[in-house]
């Protein structure tokens, strides 16, 4: 299958997306509202709540914005490389866990923007210095490269 179908194929399965899909599929965090799908013997993540997902996508770009001094990132909006989107993601939903919910074992997103929004009436009211520290300390796994037979 070409990417372009692939990508088009995609887009007419999986019409709600999960805005946390690669943090999702590197299980560095839950959702009980995705689900997942397969595609050519690829993941997805779709979610199971329009409402839920706007909510997410909130936060995501209030993530992206607020880590970008982090990050060392001075344009926003363009596509952001894989390890820099894991950061986000993976570190600042773990963020935002330290601040909302010490306790918890692990980010569960729905169960955390719903919490920040009973916490602190808005997104953007959250305390953004606390949770992007989790965006920073983040550490990207390593791929494994195996030593050459000699």
């Amino acid at each position: 299958m070409d990417e372009h179908a692939y990508h088009a194929t995609r887009k007419e399965i999986n019409q709600l997306p999960c805005v946390f899909e690669k943090a999702l599929l590197a299980r560095c965090v839950v959702c009980g509202l995705a689900v997942k799908q397969l595609l050519a013997e690829r993941e997805m993540m779709a979610c199971t709540d329009p409402l839920a997902r706007a909510s997410c996508a909130q936060l995501s770009a209030l993530l992206r914005e607020k880590s970008a001094f982090a990050l060392k990132i001075t344009d926003t909006v363009r596509i952001l490389p894989h390890a820099q989107t894991m950061k986000i993601q993976c570190g600042g939903l773990g963020g935002l866990r330290d601040v909302i919910d010490p306790g918890a074992p692990g980010p569960d997103v729905h169960r955390l923007v719903r919490k920040a929004l009973e916490q602190f009436a808005t997104l953007e009211a959250l305390p953004y210095s606390a949770i992007v520290q989790g965006v920073a300390q983040f550490q990207v796994r390593k791929r494994f490269h195996p030593k050459a037979e000699t």
